[in-house]
């Protein structure tokens, strides 16, 4: 099957300007300034864009799919996600972890959600682990988890906060050298999500791992990012040793969001091709008072991501193909799927996502297949009406 794209405005996320993209199943078979030969090909469906902007899938690397929460009992804990709270917000790609809650939510359930989420058409992959130290695993061993079990490509911890297991510098170089080592043996990326909290030690652990050991940064990803000034310039210290560090998007309600924090990092010198920004979807946004009381409850969604996006070109003034690469191109880096993964190029999956003027979802492909179209969900998940 042969799809034929035309009058597209192509963000690569580099600008490429207007072009025609065709597609070939689940994947590009070439973007170029003009391919009207193959519009009178056989079986090959065209699509005028009419100079649409069109763009990379999104990809969240930080999600609860099997919902987060519990913080304040068993009726808090978030509700699984479903397919359309992806493919709405423009996600094709998720990575899904765990949060606080590794009691009643679990990584043999968390597997199994992310298998049936890429059943239903996503690309999912997951981490293993969570807040908790000794880590819990599938197998009994990080290592082993990432090396044998196919979704899982790296693992969760948590770092400064009173809800973590306090884990040391010591014990967070071992993870991570746990983590390399099952991604070396398995071909995948092998990494430690480092869940930061608001506590003054802030990232003084990592530091410690990375400093005294011989674990490269990369192999490390904190998260959250955007909590204070403090942990801001503690992440651009983190990238600037060579490491990703990831702002977690805001709600819509918070007129400044992470957009002004992840403009602070570039604005102290951090390399912007190893920031990426993730929405926490599923997650929970609780609000402790100063006793460590629970007062207050959110959860999270994939729809923070467009969100920031405009923020940071109404705000302050990104470009489309700037802001975009921290959704896209870089995420897709720090997974080991460049090429595949956060770009419109030839050999890539086709995840393209329509825009319109004020970056609200038009159209989505997820590798290939239509999942929105004209705004309304077209690929639903099996229990979804």
């Amino acid at each position: 099957m042969l799809t034929l794209w035309k009058n597209c405005d192509v963000y690569a996320p580099a600008h490429l300007g207007i072009r025609d993209i065709l597609i070939e199943g689940s994947v590009i078979a070439a973007v170029e300034r003009d391919l009207s030969l193959w519009a009178d090909a056989p079986s090959v469906c065209v699509r005028d864009m009419e100079g649409a902007a069109v763009c990379p899938g999104l990809i969240d690397i930080h999600v609860h799919p099997t919902g987060g929460g519990g913080e304040q009992g068993p009726a808090s804990r978030v509700p699984e996600l479903q397919l359309t709270d992806f493919t709405l917000n423009g996600v094709t790609s998720i990575v899904g972890l765990l949060g606080t809650d590794g009691i009643s939510r679990s990584l043999e359930n968390l597997l199994f959600k992310v298998r049936a989420l890429e059943e239903e058409g996503l690309t999912a992959w997951m981490l293993t682990g969570n807040y908790r130290v000794p880590t819990v695993t599938l197998t009994g061993d990080v290592e082993r988890d990432i090396a044998l079990v196919d979704k899982i490509i790296g693992v969760k911890t948590a770092l400064a906060d009173h809800r973590s297991s306090a884990i040391t510098g010591q014990e967070l170089a071992r993870l991570g050298s746990e983590a390399r080592i099952g991604g070396m043996i398995s071909g995948k990326p092998g990494f430690v999500t480092i869940h930061m909290g608001g506590d003054e030690q802030r990232m003084q652990e990592l530091f410690w791992a990375v400093e005294h050991s011989q674990v490269p940064a990369r192999s490390f990803l904190p998260t959250h990012c955007c909590r204070s000034p403090e942990l801001i310039a503690d992440a651009v210290r983190f990238n600037r040793m060579g490491g990703f560090i990831d702002f977690t998007a805001d709600l819509p309600e918070n007129e400044a969001g992470t957009t002004a924090a992840l403009c602070s990092a570039l604005r102290q010198g951090a390399d912007p091709g190893r920031i990426t920004m993730s929405s926490d979807g599923g997650g929970s946004q609780p609000l402790f008072n100063k006793a460590g009381d629970c007062i207050g409850l959110t959860s999270a969604t994939s729809a923070t991501l467009l969100q920031e996006m405009r923020r940071m070109l109404r705000r302050e003034g990104l470009s489309l193909e700037t802001a975009l690469r921290f959704f896209t191109e870089n995420p897709a880096a720090l997974l080991g799927q460049t090429g595949k993964k956060g770009c419109i190029r030839a050999g890539a999956d086709a995840d393209l996502l329509v825009l319109d003027g004020e970056q609200q979802v038009v159209h989505l492909l997820v590798k290939g297949k239509e999942a929105v179209c004209h705004g309304k969900a077209v690929m639903k998940g099996r229990f979804q009406n």
